[in-house]
Parts: structure tokens; C-alpha cells; sequence
């Protein structure tokens, strides 16, 4: 398989990451993430206006590039570089995913606003007693005339306090953990004056993002709101999280190549018994370990962006491979940057404890290690 970039995908790689090299700084993310309203603005415009990356993967149609899934990893990998907070893969892989595959002239209209850079979207799709397991929904809707009216509860909705969209999943049919029966609704949403029928309990995550718990009281909806087909939601959900697992570990890959540059190059300004830690050879086998999980990184992260288009049981099992492979790599080169800088590691000032915190949130984000170990060894059994 050849995995040399095209002319047009350097482009697109030294455009992004020049972008990010003048206008995001990390001092300022992290201020905007700590505060009102969590998140830039600015950049979001950017990104929409100047960059053009909200629109690169979408279809044509919608007045995107029509770009696939390398030009995903690519952006994806320099937004981990950059360390940035911007809702892009709640945005663009998952809401729009969920949007393109459902079709229809409302998804339409929404991924034309996100490739303009006016829509921000949110999926509401764990729930209290779900776990990791996404299929498992109790959230109900049911037909009430013409509207739909929603009963239930969703947790750790990752960019809900910013969203302008929700897209949330609910039972219209079967049994809890059928695969069966579950739908998709569209609606549009503002955490800080919420629809009738939500309340929202906003909060920071650890990795300086913004997120909510939410709670349906017969949220009424219309007919509209309907996603696709009733109740075969489900491969759409299961494609599109594969799409975003993707998209995170090689957002993760661009977190790693950070640290294990900003690590190595301490090593050489660092002095102890008056010569450089980087010359103590104990510290450079530590280094040259986490080289190797970097190199294993980055292979598992182009398996899962190779196999997206590929058929549902080989592309489960190579983005759930590549998610434990992510997953160690990014706990193990995350740990040693932080050893290896000593107590400043964690400090707010320094990047490193910045990016320690994101690699600690991909590690779980979508699924833990277990869960993806057990997911691909239900796709692998005959």
C-alpha cells in the first residue's frame, strides 16, 4: 500500500499547520477553554473562512471539497499538533457523518452551515446506565400526531455547551441493546436558553474541553426531526463512530509527535551533575521506547483510516486494533513525558501536562482499551 501524500495532500498539511503555527496559541486556548464562552470563535471563523477544513471532507453538494479520508487524517493529526480545542471532530466527523448518512433536505441544510462554519453540533448518544456501549439506548421517542416526543437521559455529551445542533439517538422500536429500533433526531439547540423539555448540566473536561449531561422531559419535536429511516439507525451510528475513532487517534498521533519532540529536547537543555539528562543512557533508551510507540501509533492510525471504506467486520476490527494500539501508545509516551520533565510536567504553564491530560481523554474517548478488545474479538470469531 502506498501511503505517499499527493501534492494537493501537502498542500492541504503545510497550509493547516502553518495556519495553526501563526494563530493558535496555546496560552490563549487554554484561556478561552477556561472561560466563557470555552472555546474561539475567531479560530472556528478561521477554520471555515480561511482554511477551508470545516468543508474539506464533506460532499460537494453541500459546497464541501469532496475530500476523503486521508485529508481527514491530515487535519486531524495537525489539530492534535496544535493541541486544539475546537469541537472539529464532533463537528465535522461525527454530526456531519451522522447528517450525510442519514440524508435528506434538513441534514443538507446543516452541513452546508457547518461547512460555512455557522453550525456546531453535539451527539447525545451515552446514556446513565449505557456504559461504552452505544446501542444500548432506554432514551425513548414515540409519535404523538405529528411531532415526536422524546423521554430519557444522556451523559458526557462532548460539545453540547457550544452546540448549535443536537443529534440524539433514542428507541423507537425493540428491546434495550437491540441494534434494532434505534433512531436519530435532529434539533436545533442553545445550552444557555435550552429548548422545553431539556435541562442541561454543563461541564469542563479534563482535557479542557466543554461537555453536558442532559435530560429529556417529553421533549416535543417535529415530524422533520426524524433522521433517515425509523428505527435503522444503527449502522450509521456504527460507521460514523468508526469514523471518529479514526479521526482521534491520528488527532493523537499529532499529540504524541508534540511531546516526544518538546521531551527530547528538554533532555538536552535539562542539566544534572552538570551535563545534559539527554547524555544519561538509561534516559535514552526511555526515549527511544517511546519513538517505537510513536511508530506503532502512527502505523495503527493509517490501518483505520485505510479500512474505513471497508466492509462493516474489517473495519470494526482494524479501528478497534488500531484504538488499543493508540490507546497504549498514548499512555505510555503521555507517563514518560511527564517523568521525564519531573514535577513541571503537570504544571499549567508547561505544555506537556496540556497534552498529557488529551492523550489520557483519547485513551477512553469512544471506547476503552477492554472494550475494544472484546469488540474485536466478537468481529473476529467465524
Amino acid at each position: 500500500m502506498d501511503f505517499t501524500f499527493t501534492e494537493e495532500q501537502e498542500l492541504l498539511r503545510d497550509a493547516v499547520a502553518g495556519y495553526l503555527r501563526g494563530r493558535y496559541d496555546l496560552e490563549k486556548s487554554r484561556t478561552a477553554a477556561k472561560t466563557a464562552p470555552g472555546w474561539q470563535p475567531a479560530i472556528w471563523r478561521g477554520f471555515a473562512e480561511e482554511l477551508g477544513i470545516l468543508g474539506a471532507t464533506l460532499p460537494e453538494r453541500v459546497d464541501g471539497m469532496g475530500g476523503g479520508a486521508v485529508e481527514l487524517m491530515i487535519i486531524a493529526e495537525e489539530l492534535g499538533h496544535a493541541l486544539v480545542v475546537e469541537p472539529f471532530v464532533d463537528t465535522v466527523v461525527i454530526g456531519a457523518g451522522l447528517l450525510d448518512r442519514s440524508g435528506g433536505d434538513r441534514a443538507d441544510a446543516v452541513l452546508g452551515a457547518i461547512v460555512a462554519g455557522e453550525a456546531r453540533t453535539a451527539f447525545a448518544a451515552l446514556e446513565p446506565t449505557s456504559g461504552q456501549t452505544m446501542h444500548d439506548v432506554t432514551t425513548t421517542a414515540r409519535r404523538d400526531g405529528d411531532a415526536w416526543v422524546i423521554d430519557g437521559a444522556k451523559i458526557v455529551v462532548t460539545s453540547a455547551p457550544i452546540a448549535t445542533h443536537l443529534v440524539v439517538s433514542a428507541r423507537t422500536s425493540g428491546n434495550r441493546r437491540d441494534t434494532a429500533g434505534i433512531s436519530l433526531f435532529l434539533l436545533e439547540f442553545d445550552a444557555k436558553n435550552p429548548p422545553e423539555g431539556i435541562r442541561v448540566q454543563p461541564y469542563r473536561t479534563i482535557d479542557d474541553r466543554v461537555g453536558a449531561d442532559l435530560t429529556f422531559e417529553a421533549l416535543r419535536l417535529p415530524a422533520d426531526a426524524l433522521l433517515g429511516i425509523e428505527g435503522a439507525a444503527w449502522d450509521t451510528i456504527d460507521a460514523t463512530v468508526d469514523d471518529a475513532i479514526a479521526a482521534i487517534s491520528a488527532e493523537a498521533v499529532g499529540c504524541m509527535r508534540k511531546v516526544l519532540a518538546d521531551t527530547v529536547e528538554y533532555s538536552k537543555q535539562r542539566q544534572q551533575f552538570g551535563v545534559p539528562i539527554g547524555s544519561f543512557q538509561v534516559l535514552q533508551h526511555r526515549m527511544v521506547d517511546m519513538h517505537i510507540e510513536l511508530e506503532q501509533a502512527i502505523a495503527a492510525a493509517y490501518l483505520a483510516i485505510h479500512s474505513l471504506a471497508a466492509d462493516p467486520a474489517t473495519r470494526a476490527r482494524s479501528v478497534s486494533a488500531a484504538k488499543v494500539t493508540i490507546a497504549r501508545a498514548a499512555r505510555f509516551i503521555g507517563q514518560n513525558a511527564v517523568q521525564l520533565h519531573g514535577a513541571m510536567g503537570m504544571t499549567e504553564e508547561l505544555a506537556i501536562g496540556h497534552y498529557f491530560k488529551r492523550l489520557t481523554a483519547i485513551e477512553n474517548e469512544y471506547g476503552s482499551t477492554d472494550f475494544h478488545l472484546a469488540r474485536y474479538a466478537t468481529r473476529t470469531r467465524p
